[in-house]
């Protein structure tokens, strides 16, 4: 029977969560799915369900509470939430992904590497490209259930995954944040090869704790293969190079995943393919980008999203999410990332850019 200090505790965060949850849905400057998809029935159904590795309702939808202009608002604080809190994740994902609740993600495919192209031969548009997908170390949770005890075993255990590569262009050394100098962390940052703190949408869901603990980047040689560990998810692979080649990229990525593989188990689930932190990157994970100048299609802003929208491509700012763009710079990529293959979303990016990029020469 729990004490009654526990059970006043208990009391206090469902009244808290109750006041958040009401402020929201009152509030008219927020539009995130969160407050489209949780009405007050479902979150009465839902407010005193926990996982079995103790993850509530409040660390699912706290980061939507917490900020007014979230676009999404939910994030999984371990894989079994994706069950547990199933009535409002499926919601989110059948408006994100167009992915019903009786649809099953396909198995991994990559397809033939010779259908992709370089996209900008010339070099007129696009200034980089860079293919990335995400994976969820099996039998631990995600961030803000981590323990930091969790967060350097999984340091640990990833990393020395990656030590194993004989592949010469996957070859390459692992930097610990912890032990990295605020200059090198600076440059690193700048030169978009790492990730930085502060994100606060990733705050407020608890991503951040015992930071800078447990969390580094794997770089090759050559800066076109890099590995996160623990910032969003528990591992981030990423392909990028100067220019449009899609092939080389999408190779070197492939490569990358095999060698994790070899070393590590992820979570995959029937449904939902592989399982993220956020719900928006579930499935084959995958987000191919290129940042590229439009500028003349940048002046019509309006026949942009709409194309772009059409296209399945998710347009970003030139410094990332959340940001403008500069000069007509975007970093544009796919939208769908579930219930299609890997080449598919891949895919997807290259016709989409490659419509984009007809366009801006059109006009």
């Amino acid at each position: 029977m729990p004490s009654s200090k526990s059970s006043s505790k208990t009391t206090g965060n469902v009244k808290v969560l109750r006041k958040l949850f009401t402020d929201m849905q009152q509030n008219p400057q927020c539009n995130s799915m969160l407050k489209r998809c949780l009405n007050k029935d479902l979150f009465e159904r839902l407010i005193n369900r926990r996982t079995k590795m103790g993850s509530g309702l409040m660390d699912v939808i706290r980061s939507g509470l917490m900020n007014a202009d979230s676009n999404i608002g939910v994030y999984a604080p371990d894989p079994e939430a994706y069950q547990t809190f199933s009535e409002l994740f499926n919601k989110i994902i059948e408006e994100y992904h167009g992915f019903g609740p009786n649809e099953r993600h396909p198995p991994s495919n990559f397809g033939k590497l010779e259908d992709f192209i370089d996209l900008d031969p010339d070099k007129k548009f696009i200034i980089s490209t860079r293919i990335r997908c995400g994976r969820s170390v099996k039998n631990y949770p995600f961030n803000p259930c981590l323990k930091e005890k969790q967060y350097k075993e999984l340091e640990q255990k990833i990393s020395g995954a990656l030590a194993k590569a004989t592949d010469e262009e996957l070859k390459g050394q692992y930097l610990p944040l912890l032990t990295m100098s605020k200059d090198e962390q600076k440059r690193l940052i700048d030169q978009h090869y790492l990730f930085k703190e502060g994100d606060r949408f990733l705050q407020t869901a608890n991503a951040c704790r015992f930071w800078p603990k447990g969390r580094g980047i794997f770089l090759n040689k050559a800066r076109t293969f890099m590995v996160w560990i623990n910032e969003e998810d528990h591992i981030r692979i990423i392909s990028m190079q100067d220019g449009g080649n899609v092939g080389q990229i999408f190779g070197r990525l492939q490569r990358g995943i095999k060698l994790m593989e070899a070393g590590l188990e992820f979570v995959r689930d029937q449904r939902l393919g592989y399982l993220t932190f956020c719900p928006t990157n579930c499935g084959t994970t995958i987000r191919a980008s290129v940042m590229i100048r439009l500028p003349k299609l940048a002046s019509k802003k309006e026949q942009f999203e709409a194309t772009a929208n059409k296209l399945n491509l998710q347009i970003r700012g030139s410094k990332g999410e959340h940001t403008d763009s500069d000069e007509g710079l975007y970093d544009i990529s796919n939208r769908r990332r579930l219930g299609l293959t890997e080449y598919d979303a891949v895919m997807e990016m290259q016709k989409g850019v490659q419509q984009l990029i007809e366009m801006e020469k059109a006009m």
